[in-house]
């Protein structure tokens, strides 16, 4: 069972990255494959947290902080969308 479980955090590690490389024209698809590592990147803490039999709080912690990260690129995708109009990488200049 413990090695069902490792197969599933690395495909879905893998997927994630994947997704991450592949599809980087638009910023929402960008942003919704960091939320699936970090996703998985949870699966394989709390795997490896009940395997130890150690105290869950880490992972309490770990979850507050990828909120606070989902919040900030939602924040960066909404002003990017209402300076340029589209979430497009192309669509800005980095400098």
């Amino acid at each position: 069972m413990m090695i069902f479980m490792w197969l599933i955090f690395i495909f879905m590690f893998i997927v994630g990255n994947l997704i991450f490389v592949l599809k980087h024209k638009h910023l929402l698809i960008v942003l919704l494959s960091l939320e699936f590592i970090v996703l998985s990147i949870f699966f394989l803490m709390l795997i490896f947290l009940s395997y130890i039999e150690y105290d869950m709080y880490m992972l309490m912690l770990f979850l507050v902080f990828s909120v606070c990260e989902g919040a900030l690129g939602l924040s960066i995708l909404v002003s990017l969308i209402r300076t340029h109009g589209n979430d497009y990488f192309q669509g800005f200049n980095l400098l």
